[in-house]
């Protein structure tokens, strides 16, 4: 008996305790994390430094309302990530979430075009298969058809999507790379021309697209000619970097990868690892400067903004980020698992693709390598593949709609940053199994 609701309706392994990688259930297990959860315990479990800098900062204060007053955790936050004005951003305003996160970065730009005398502009363009949040605004904007498809009716229609850049599944046998970008250019030029140019304010994407495609990178260049599209037509770039940033894809921004700069950065899950709930947008000084040359102040808050503790938990995992040089470690332990996969899955039968960056992989699974059909959706191969790791003490991270919201099936690892080669091993080894076993069983 439960009086919780949960995700799925059934009730799953009750969690109890962690270490390092491992999380520790009810009934004696020791399950390794090898996704953080969603791509979210960037230090692990159980680290002391960061627990006892929250109990510090409860016992000291544990809340005072933005409204009237700051607190020191969410100035030293803002300072540590930021204290170089990485891309020219020069603000930070901090949240509980990441959806939070993308729906004030969508108020600020409407804001920021308000300031500066354009209202006509109201519209954002996202990116099929992409995810922004769960809010109705953040839900509206993105482009994840599996998560729409119930609240369509209710979503805003100021949103409108294009192709997203994913070679493997959408580039044509008959094109080169430059081909495929010039397409996309072309359909995101189409797209500002259909709903009129001077009416767009932002242009919204993931740098490496988290858990609705699994990791997903673009094709080099694609952003910088994203870019220039939208300073040709006076639209923001807004980067969701809720799952991709913060260190998890080997830089601290995964945008630095890119050879762009975003109007806006979000940030949620890499920067507090899980031990607190907290998310942010990093703002480029334009829009900071527009606002205080304006109505002198953003125009949206929350209770829980810049929430102190909260700030405290996320100041001492940059922390420990920075001073153990985790970075390269992510780097480091990233190539070590591209290998490792490649090793394992480079020429298996059903995994048609091996991509991601750093910490952050995926493996997509085709009936056949050469056609790159995908499993029938019925048999929820990623929910198998979940089973047979979890029954092998694996924790992963599996999604199905790969392609379109219905079909495709992949699993994505995303371990904490601190792990180390034998980590590394033992997660491929176990994925490994796990595939087979669920294959087998089809």
């Amino acid at each position: 008996m439960t009086h919780v609701l949960h995700r799925s309706g059934a009730i799953p392994p009750l969690a109890v305790g962690g270490d390092g990688l491992f999380i520790h259930t009810a009934d004696g297990r020791r399950v390794l994390d090898a996704s953080g959860g969603a791509a979210v315990a960037c230090l692990g479990h159980g680290n002391r430094r960061v627990a006892d800098a929250i109990g510090r900062q409860a016992a000291t204060m544990a809340y005072a309302h933005t409204g009237s007053f700051t607190n020191q955790p969410a100035e030293d936050l803002a300072d540590i990530i930021l204290h170089d004005e990485p891309g020219g951003l020069t603000r930070a305003w901090f949240c509980s979430s990441g959806s939070e996160a993308n729906e004030a970065a969508i108020k600020l730009a409407r804001q920021y075009f308000l300031e500066i005398g354009q209202p006509s502009r109201v519209r954002t363009i996202a990116r099929r298969q992409s995810y922004h949040g769960t809010t109705l605004g953040a839900l509206a904007a993105g482009g994840n058809m599996m998560r729409r498809s119930h609240y369509e009716p209710m979503l805003g229609q100021t949103h409108s999507l294009v192709s997203p850049c994913f070679s493997y599944r959408f580039k044509n046998d008959d094109e080169t790379d430059a081909q495929y970008l010039d397409r996309l250019a072309h359909e995101l030029e189409a797209e500002f021309q259909r709903v009129g140019p001077d009416t767009v304010m932002a242009f919204l994407a993931e740098p490496v697209v988290g858990a609705t495609t699994g990791c997903v990178t673009a094709l080099p260049g694609y952003f910088q000619r994203i870019r220039s599209i939208c300073d040709r037509h006076g639209a923001l770039l807004i980067l969701d970097e809720v799952m991709c940033g913060m260190g998890r894809t080997g830089s601290m921004h995964a945008w630095e990868q890119e050879s762009v700069t975003p109007d806006i950065e979000v940030i949620a899950k890499g920067l507090g690892g899980g031990y607190q709930p907290i998310g942010g947008i990093l703002i480029a000084d334009r829009i900071v400067r527009a606002l205080a040359d304006g109505s002198g102040g953003f125009l949206h808050g929350q209770t829980y903004q810049a929430h102190p503790v909260a700030c405290a938990a996320a100041l001492e995992v940059q922390r420990i980020i920075h001073e153990d040089d985790l970075i390269a470690n992510v780097q480091a332990m990233g190539q070590r698992l591209e290998a490792a996969l490649h090793d394992r899955f480079g020429n298996h039968r059903h995994v048609g693709d091996i991509r991601g960056r750093g910490l952050f992989r995926a493996l997509e699974f085709v009936t056949d390598r050469a056609t790159k059909a995908p499993f029938d959706p019925t048999l929820k191969l990623h929910e198998r593949v979940k089973a047979e790791a979890m029954a092998r003490h694996l924790a992963t991270y599996p999604m199905g709609g790969t392609i379109d919201g219905r079909q495709g099936d992949h699993v994505i690892l995303a371990p904490p940053y601190i792990a180390n080669a034998g980590d590394i091993d033992t997660i491929v080894q176990r994925l490994g199994d796990a595939v087979d076993a669920a294959l087998d069983r089809l």
